[in-house]
């Protein structure tokens, strides 16, 4: 039987309450809540600077893109490495040093001992997985700082580089890879230029230069750009579209509370020190097919461009916060003023002063974001 109310008792009146998760937001409030949103604007600026400053110097020229993407790219590729792990709350510092030392892995196996070069390029892969693994697993299992640890590979792989480019080459760089690779498949698909036919029918109807021999001034997309959107596109899917990307934002926003929750954070962690590997012997690859030789001093200061540039795009030093996206924009950011500069005939010493502005006002800047976006103060 349905509930009577009484006549003589007052109506308690009902009060809607609104749950704000259900609110509804500005597409201003949703911008300024993205990781990426301080990269995006950043890149505005850089583009309208240069705009006024270089305009005529040809550096929105076909060729003049094709620099600053490439430089972009590079940076891209280990962007995207060092981007996952930061929001999985670790840092690797031997990125660099990743770079030169399988970039011997790759050249002296082919130049001494005669090995085909795509056995040389699985030898260094392997390696460098190999390595990542060996710093994840020292990370979890000894719950050392990443920056320690990393710190040391870094060292320790920089001193085997120049030993063994010195005992074998008696000098620190190994050359003549290109002579030993022949017709191997490994070259074009790493050093390779893709779109060829694309930009010659772009150069015959006017739309990009000529050179005096009539070829294109741009003859294709270099290898490394186009392994750089792979890199940053399945990236980006990973963490934004599965459930190891909800892992990552988990073991680096609370390992403990992940754990809880059945996370596996020590697996995580140890794959994304093996992707930054990974990422480090796709550059470290593409140099060498491009200039056919290895040298020790190649990714020096590599890492902290890549952090850089995963900081720039919104990416938090303390993890749990961030996008591959973002990593993106602070590559662009970090190619089109490196190139920028030279265009314009500035002493490129300013590029030096410009990122660590940069990289300052990064991090204010995420700092911010991440208290709207948290409900912090």
């Amino acid at each position: 039987m349905a509930e009577q109310s009484n006549p003589g008792t007052a109506a308690t009146p009902v009060v809607d309450v609104v749950d704000e998760r259900l609110g509804r937001q500005s597409w201003y409030q949703r911008l300024m809540t993205r990781p990426d949103s301080g990269a995006l604007a950043g890149v505005i600026l850089v583009f309208i600077f240069f705009a006024f400053t270089a305009g005529g110097t040809g550096m929105f020229a076909s060729d003049g893109v094709l620099s600053w993407m490439t430089v972009t790219a590079q940076l891209m590729i280990i962007g995207t490495g060092a981007a996952l792990l930061m929001i999985g709350g670790e840092f690797d510092l031997s990125v660099g040093s990743m770079i030169g030392f399988t970039g011997m892995m790759i050249a002296i196996p082919t130049v001494y001992f005669g090995w085909p070069v795509w056995a040389s390029v699985v030898f260094a892969f392997c390696g460098a997985l190999l390595i990542g693994f060996l710093n994840g697993l020292v990370v979890v299992r000894t719950r050392l700082p990443s920056f320690i640890v990393t710190l040391a590979s870094l060292y320790i792989l920089r001193g085997m580089t120049i030993a063994l480019s010195i005992l074998f080459a008696n000098r620190t760089i190994v050359s003549g890879v290109k002579n030993f690779a022949g017709d191997s498949l490994v070259v074009p698909l790493f050093s390779g230029k893709a779109f060829q036919g694309l930009f010659i029918w772009m150069a015959d109807a006017g739309v990009i230069a000529k050179l005096p021999n009539g070829q294109p001034s741009v003859q294709g997309v270099p290898a490394v750009v186009i392994w750089a959107f792979v890199i940053a596109l399945i990236g980006h899917i990973v963490l934004t579209r599965t459930r190891f990307g909800n892992w990552i934002f988990g073991a680096g926003g609370d390992a403990n509370a992940a754990r809880n929750v059945g996370v596996p954070v020590a697996r995580v962690k140890i794959t994304l020190f093996m992707v930054t590997a990974f990422c480090a012997t796709v550059y470290a690859t593409c140099q060498v097919m491009e200039f056919g030789s290895a040298a020790a001093d190649r990714g020096v200061l590599k890492e902290f461009e890549a952090i850089i540039a995963a900081v720039i795009g919104g990416c938090l030093l303390t993890g749990g916060y961030g996008s591959v996206v973002g990593a993106f924009f602070g590559a662009l950011i970090f190619g089109v003023v490196q190139m920028g500069i030279l265009f314009t005939g500035a002493p490129n010493d300013w590029f030096q002063v410009f990122l660590g502005l940069m990289l300052l006002t990064a991090v204010l800047f995420n700092s911010y974001i991440r208290r709207r976006a948290t409900g912090e103060r």
